[in-house]
C-alpha cells in the first residue's frame, strides 16, 4: 500500500461511486477525467462505458469534492451514488481510467439500466418489502459473499461470478412461469450497482414488479438501527476491512492469503482451504 504524497493530507478521503447513465462518447469523457485526476492528485480506478461510470478514488477532501462535482455534471449523473470513507494512508498507487463495454460485467447483452432498472427502495422501507411473503428476495452477490452474511430468507444463486447470474436467473424465471406466478422481486447487493443492473435484466425478461435496495447493504447497515435490522452476519467488502456489520463497524472476518476467501477470525484458523 502506497503512502500518501505530501500534497494529500491525512486522513485520505475515499469515494466509492457509480451511476448508470447513457454516455455517447465514453472515450472522450475518460480522456477528460485522466487530465482532471492528474491535476487533482487523485488516485484509484474509474471505469467508463456507454452505460455509465463506476469506481473508487482517493485523495484530499477538496480534490475528491471537485472530482465528484465534475462527475455529477456529466449527462445523467446529477444523482451519482457516492459513499465516502477515510483511510489512514493513500490506498491506491496510481490513477487508472478505463473504458470497457460494461461498468460492471454481467454479459447479458444490451441492457439499459439507466432506463429499465427496477424501483429503488430506501433502507427505511426495505424491511416491509422483504417481509412480505409474496416477495422473492434475491441476493445478487457471489457465493463466498453470501456465505458470511445475508438477509434472512433471501435466495442465494450460488454464483462464482456476476457473469453466471443471467443463466441462473433465466432458470428461475422458467420455473416461476411454469408455476403461473407473477411475483414481486426484490434484489440487493453490497453497494447497489449489481442489484440495480440485475433488475434491468429481470425487466428485460418480462418481470415488471421489481425492486432493488438503494445504496445496497452498506447503506442499510449504516442507516437501519441494529435492533430493527433483518440483516444477519457480516457484509463482505472489497477493501482492507474485509467485512463490516451494523453501523459499518469492523466485522469478524479476515481474508485468507492463500485463496483470497473470507473466514471467521474467531473460528478455526484459516478458511479451510488446503493452505489456509
Amino acid at each position: 500500500m502506497s503512502s500518501a504524497t505530501p500534497s494529500v493530507p491525512l486522513p485520505v478521503l475515499v469515494a466509492a461511486l457509480y451511476r448508470f447513465a447513457p454516455f455517447d462518447a465514453p472515450d472522450v469523457i475518460a480522456a477528460g477525467l485522466r487530465r482532471l485526476c492528474a491535476d487533482l492528485g487523485v488516485r484509484g480506478t474509474l471505469i467508463l462505458a456507454g452505460e455509465g461510470v463506476n469506481g473508487t478514488v482517493a485523495g484530499s477532501d477538496p480534490a475528491i469534492r471537485d472530482l465528484i462535482a465534475h462527475l455529477r455534471a456529466l449527462p445523467g449523473c446529477v444523482d451519482l451514488d457516492v459513499k465516502y470513507s477515510t483511510a489512514a494512508t493513500m490506498p491506491f498507487g496510481r490513477m487508472k481510467v478505463k473504458v470497457k463495454r460494461e461498468i460492471v460485467t454481467l454479459g447479458a447483452g444490451d441492457l439499459d439500466p439507466a432506463r429499465d432498472a427496477g424501483f429503488h427502495v430506501e433502507p427505511s422501507a426495505w424491511n416491509a418489502l422483504i417481509a412480505d411473503p409474496d416477495t422473492i428476495v434475491i441476493d445478487t452477490r457471489n457465493a463466498y459473499e453470501v456465505a458470511i452474511g445475508s438477509f434472512a430468507g433471501a435466495v442465494d444463486p450460488g454464483t462464482r461470478s456476476f457473469r453466471e447470474f443471467p443463466g441462473w436467473f433465466d432458470a428461475l424465471a422458467d420455473d416461476i412461469r411454469a408455476q403461473g406466478r407473477t411475483p414481486r422481486i426484490a434484489m440487493f447487493c453490497t453497494g447497489g450497482i449489481r442489484c440495480e443492473k440485475s433488475t434491468a435484466l429481470a425487466r428485460a425478461r418480462g418481470f415488471e414488479d421489481v425492486y432493488h435496495l438503494k445504496g445496497g447493504i452498506l447503506r442499510y447497515l449504516e442507516e437501519v438501527p441494529e435492533g430493527e435490522s433483518l440483516w444477519s452476519g457480516d457484509c463482505f467488502v472489497f477493501d482492507e476491512r474485509v467485512a463490516v456489520t451494523h453501523g459499518l463497524a469492523p466485522g469478524s472476518h479476515g481474508l485468507c492469503r492463500a485463496c483470497g476467501l473470507p473466514y471467521r477470525q474467531d473460528a478455526a484458523p484459516g478458511c479451510g482451504c488446503r493452505q489456509g
